[in-house]
């Protein structure tokens, strides 16, 4: 069935617990005042696509609920049929940190090993392996920027067709690395995030770094240990402009030369890392893309890889639903911590978790911040979480990693990368063209609409587990095969094909001097 609205629709919403006192539209133009549901449930007001109508009574003060957990109380008394409004809903106190539960207690059923799914990779000497072959240029501070940009257009137009395994050059820049408080103890964060990002698999090993020469992020702290002054340009040791060009390019050529040489080999599936995030968010998310993505997740880990999953702000209100699935009471001890790392960061800058759902989430009908949680965690699907990482931290475990970082999109996309991420699953509601540079990423529409609004964008439609026309599996085991297809280099997202990226954007929470 299409979401195309026509005079014959048949009026449908979804009710995902058979607790819930609340359930979300899936007419795509909404339904009016007087629209008879099948089960007799008779509107009393317009309500509009993805938005929420009481399924029953609800007298003020009383516990509004949808995926079986409370997102609410009501402000006012709410007719059975009502459209339920941002301004319907009192935000409720978020779960107790310190008195939750922290580990699963084996508890959670051993499922089955996915055995002999694999993809085409570049096996690094470090064991590691990249689904991309990019050289990769980090910079130390963003004064240099500019030059560096220079330098890579005439890069990509002058040297690099001379190697055509390699498939881009890419410069990772940021505005850290002057007038920043260095030894500050946060500041640990966008620093080893920079380290990070300079040694992802995409880039095979081939260091390279431009800095001024007078920051205070000396180059020399983003580096290995075995790295050589060779692998440094300063640009106030060269001769003027032309010589800094010519210096970047003539180390870029070197490097190009070598990753040249790299080679597509069968590899595990198990050597994968996949990110998750979702971005312009709305009521279906929860409903159609994460739990199809969350099938996914399982899928993956099933099959011994390793998946991230983030957004502090994002499941801080429905972390009582994560600490249980720790693999042991440290794991969910370092879940707690996070959250606590968080909600003292935004007591500092005078914010709390209510400042989170955007004005198109809650146009495309969340209500708040609790609503957007619990949809937002289903993409996690439901291994147990084998461990945790603070922001930039390289990961180093199979299984399902709770990668804390906030809820930005670029934020989070960057600190994904920066722990080891090969591509990313991107989830969306309202629709957004993000795009990362070293790493594919994937779209997955939450609803028909969007998918043919945005044809060539989106790359996975999971709208039609909204409209009966596919199952949660279903999409769940096409989103698997596609990821292999686009680690292989067999398939390009729309994201790739238009090459769309946006800026890397580090997490910097300590202060700027």
């Amino acid at each position: 069935m299409s979401l195309n609205p026509t005079h014959e629709e048949i009026p449908l919403y979804i009710k995902v617990n058979e607790n819930d006192n609340v359930a979300i539209i899936v007419n795509s133009v909404g339904l009016r005042e007087g629209t008879t549901f099948s089960c007799g449930l008779t509107l009393e007001e317009f309500v509009p696509q993805g938005h929420k109508v009481t399924l029953d009574d609800i007298s003020e003060g009383q516990a509004i609920t949808r995926y079986g957990e409370v997102i609410g109380y009501a402000a006012t008394s709410l007719k059975k049929g009502s459209w339920v409004k941002e301004s319907s809903i009192n935000l409720p106190t978020p779960p107790e940190l310190d008195e939750l539960p922290l580990a699963n207690n084996g508890d959670m059923k051993e499922s089955s090993p996915l055995e002999g799914y694999t993809f085409e990779g570049y096996r690094n000497s470090d064991g590691s392996v990249g689904i991309k072959n990019i050289l990769g240029i980090t910079t130390s501070v963003q004064c240099v920027v500019g030059v560096l940009d220079y330098a890579v257009n005439k890069v990509k137009k002058e040297i690099l067709p001379k190697y055509p395994n390699v498939h881009d050059v890419v410069a990772l820049n940021h505005n850290y690395g002057c007038g920043v408080a260095i030894n500050a103890p946060e500041a640990e964060i966008p620093i080893r995030t920079i380290q990070s990002l300079a040694s992802h698999p995409n880039f095979g090993g081939e260091v390279m770094v431009v800095g001024l020469g007078c920051e205070k992020l000396a180059p020399e702290r983003l580096v290995s240990s075995d790295s050589t002054d060779d692998d440094i340009i300063s640009l106030q040791d060269q001769q003027g402009f032309h010589q800094m060009i010519e210096s970047i390019m003539n180390m870029a050529d070197i490097r190009l030369k070598q990753l040249n040489e790299r080679q597509r080999e069968t590899c595990p599936a198990s050597d994968l890392v996949i990110g998750l995030q979702c971005g312009g968010s709305d009521a279906f998310s929860g409903v159609t893309a994460n739990p199809a993505v969350g099938y996914a997740a399982d899928l993956l880990v099933k099959a011994g890889a390793t998946v991230l999953f983030s957004e502090v702000t994002e499941v801080r209100d429905a972390i009582h639903l994560l600490t249980p699935r720790a693999v042991s009471e440290e794991v969910g001890q370092a879940l707690i911590n996070e959250m606590k790392w968080y909600d003292e960061y935004l007591q500092r800058g005078k914010a709390d978790r209510s400042a989170n759902p955007s004005p198109g989430n809650k146009k495309g009908g969340l209500a708040n911040v609790v609503e957007k949680s619990l949809g937002s965690i289903v993409k996690s699907g439901s291994s147990p979480i084998s461990g945790v990482l603070s922001p930039g931290e390289k990961v180093s475990k199979k299984g399902l990693i709770f990668a804390a970082t906030p809820a930005s999109d670029f934020v989070c996309g960057t600190l994904q990368l920066a722990s080891g991420m090969h591509l990313q699953v991107f989830t969306t509601g309202r629709g957004t063209p993000y795009g990362l540079s070293p790493a594919p990423v994937i779209k997955v529409s939450t609803t028909n609409s969007l998918q043919e609004q945005w044809k060539d964008l989106i790359d996975i439609n999971a709208g039609r587990i909204a409209t009966g026309e596919a199952s949660i599996e279903e999409i769940g085991w096409e989103l698997f095969h596609f990821i292999l297809d686009v680690a292989s280099g067999r398939k390009q997202t729309w994201a790739e094909y238009w090459d769309l990226h946006n800026d890397l954007s580090l997490f910097n929470p300590a202060p700027i001097t």
